[in-house]
Formats: C-alpha cells, structure tokens, sequence
C-alpha cells in the first residue's frame, strides 16, 4: 500500500482556531468517506477510533491495515483504533456518523442506548435527507441533542483524493467553537476546511448537489446544454427551500454548494453522475446500485426533496421530473423536453441601492485591503462619490 505526500496546508491568515490535539473521537461507519474522516482526524490529532458494521470487519480492517473494499491502497494510520459499532461511543468527545442519512435515526437510538455522553458532539457527513419528511439530518440531531451539540461536513470531498491529495471542506455548526474545533483538526491534516453556521445550507446543498449530479448524467447524452440545464434547475429550486429555512446566499455559492457540484459533476467515478448515466441508458433504477458496487444516496434523496419542496410550495418541475425518471415512470425523450422547456420564475425584482450604499461598500473594500500589507499604500485614494 502506498500513500502520496499529503499536502500541507499553512493556518489560514489572521484566524484562531482550538487546539484539536488529544481529543477523543469516534467515526461511525466504515464506508469510503466514513474511512476518509477517519484516517484525518487520526492525522489531525484526534485519538480517533473507526467503528465498523460487523465485528468481522473490525478484526478484518485491523489486520490489513487498509479498508479494500471502499478505500483500497490507503494505509490506515497505525494511531487509528479499528472497533464495531458494538463498543458504543465510549467517552468520546466527538462522534462522527458516516451512516446513509436514511439510517441516521437508528444510529441515534442506538448510541443512545450505549451510554452516549450528554456533552458528547454529534457530526452527520451525510449528503442526504432523514426519511419520512425529508428533514436535513441536523434537523433530527438539533431536536434530540440541541443546537449546540451538532454539526455537520460538506464541501467537494471526494474520499480517495482527500487522503492522498486534499480537499475543501466546510465544518458547519451553530456553535462556533464546535465549528472551529473541526475545520482545525482538518487544517492540522493538511485539509481545508472553512467553519460556518449555516448547517441546513450546507446539508440542502449537498442533497442538491447530488440530485443536479444524477440529472447532469441522465441529460449529458442529450448534450451538455440540456446537461447543464438540468443541473441548474435543480440547483435552483432547492435553493428556493432552502431561503424558505433560513440558509446563507454564500453556503449555494461556495465550497458546499457550486464547488461540490462540479466536482461531482465531473469525476467519472461519481455515484451520483454514474446512475445518471446508467438511467439514461435503460438500466433499471434497481439494478444500478449493483453494478455500481454501492448505495446511490440520490435515488432516496430527491423523492425526499421533491416532497420537501412541495410542502413548502417551491414550484420544483425538474426535481419532480427527475423523481418520474428515477422510477421509471416518465420516459428520458419526455424527461428531456421537461428540462429543455422549463423557464424558472422570475427573479424578485430590487429596487437600486439607497443613497450612501456603495460608498459602505467601498469603505468595507479599504478596511479589508488594510490588512494587506502590500497594499497599504493605496489606503489613502479618494473614494467615488456617491
């Protein structure tokens, strides 16, 4: 097994961040991203433990040294203590659930039947929606634990490339300590990792994320237009649901918005874009998690969504096309003419800034370019009038 150079990645520039060294965490599952967090956390200073489904695929990870069956050729760090779900959360400080959001509940209960410690944190990585009403999964948490106990991952994150070249991750908390506490550990292993408070955003964008993946790849054989198209819409309507609940402009448009969509749209090894693609071709919807080798989150997402959005009455055309494709009960030429003929709603119409609006702006501009040291000089040009 052979590892590339992990990638150093220097403290971000004039922001503080805890300490992560010798604290206790645990990752719950074993899947390939469950591994990925897994093998950081243990780079970043967590005394960190992998938990896995079966006892026997404990006992197997531990010897190998290597999960082959998700993440084959990564070394697992010899810090990194391997164990089933079975020893439960112990006294550890973090939790990390790398479990199908569709399973989330039954995690919940089941660490709570263990002894789960009350100031323990609870962080999804789920890129899903809980079943039955499509909630985020730190909706779920935030009722059984509060606000502050719970936060969640995104960004483009794609396992392999996390442990061997890096990647851009987004801790997302209403705490910001817990927050911060997770981007530093992440930071200490050579990843970046941006911490925010806007943890509904970051999970809606992700189950959009995955929703735009599928549609781009069952469109992408009708032409990149059409694929295009596809993705946008979606994108579009689920930031609609998401405004509805509170989300930041800035999460859609970030790292665990715009920039894990295209990072899923364009690996070929994506699950998402691949069933899209196996769709288009014929394959029944049963079939591909198969042939793919794993579970295809998106094929219980977007119904989720598509309810969601209903509920909230977000006009969602394309999301619910797409669910007629999943299920095989609208034809792809149909599904095709759906998202070539869509014309979204029209933007709501602002009126222009008030007096004084931009010279705040530009005022703001001087501030931050304050702190550039090379560009100090330029601090005392006169500002355009109002």
């Amino acid at each position: 097994m052979t590892e590339r150079p992990r990638p150093h990645v220097a403290p971000t520039r004039g922001v503080t961040l805890p300490n992560p060294l010798g604290r206790r965490a645990v990752v719950v599952g074993a899947g390939s991203f469950g591994t990925a967090v897994a093998v950081l956390l243990a780079r970043g200073g967590f005394r960190t433990t992998l938990q896995t489904r079966t006892v026997e695929q404990a006992d197997e990870l531990r010897e190998a040294r290597e999960n082959a069956r998700y993440l084959a050729g990564v070394e697992l760090p010899q810090n990194l203590k391997i164990d089933s779900i079975e020893s439960g959360p112990g006294r550890a400080e973090f939790i990390f659930l790398g479990v199908p959001s569709a399973t989330l509940g039954e995690a919940v209960d089941r660490l709570e039947a263990q002894g789960l410690d009350r100031r323990s944190k609870v962080i999804s990585l789920a890129k899903g929606l809980v079943p039955p009403l499509g909630v985020p999964p730190t909706v779920l948490l935030t009722e059984r634990f509060g606000p502050h106990r719970v936060a969640c991952i995104g960004g483009p994150a794609h396992a392999r490339e996390m442990v061997t070249h890096g990647a851009g991750l987004v801790a997302s908390s209403a705490d910001e300590e817990l927050a911060s506490t997770i981007a530093a550990v992440f930071l200490r292993a050579g990843v970046v990792c941006e911490h925010t408070d806007d943890p509904v955003g970051v999970e809606l964008a992700g189950a959009a994320k995955n929703a735009a993946a599928l549609a781009a790849g069952a469109t992408e054989g009708q032409g990149l237009n059409a694929a295009g198209a596809a993705a946008g819409h979606i994108f579009a309507e689920v930031w609609r649901l998401a405004e509805g609940m509170g989300a930041q402009p800035a999460t859609f448009i970030g790292l665990a918005g715009t920039g894990d969509l295209v990072a899923t749209a364009l690996a070929p090894q994506s699950r998402n874009r691949r069933a899209g693609e196996l769709l288009a071709a014929g394959v029944a919807r049963d079939e591909i998690p198969r042939r793919i080798g794993q579970a295809v989150e998106a094929f219980e997402s977007v119904p989720l969504l598509e309810a969601a959005l209903h509920r909230a009455g977000v006009a969602s055309p394309v999301t619910s096309g797409l669910v007629g494709l999943i299920r095989g009960t609208i034809p792809l030429d149909e599904w095709v003419a759906l998202v070539r003929t869509t014309v979204p709603p029209p933007a709501d119409w602002r009126d222009g800034p008030g007096p004084g609006r931009f010279r705040r702006w530009w005022d703001r501009l001087l501030e931050r370019l304050a702190f550039q040291p090379e560009r100090r000089e330029r601090r005392e040009l006169p500002g355009p009038a109002d």
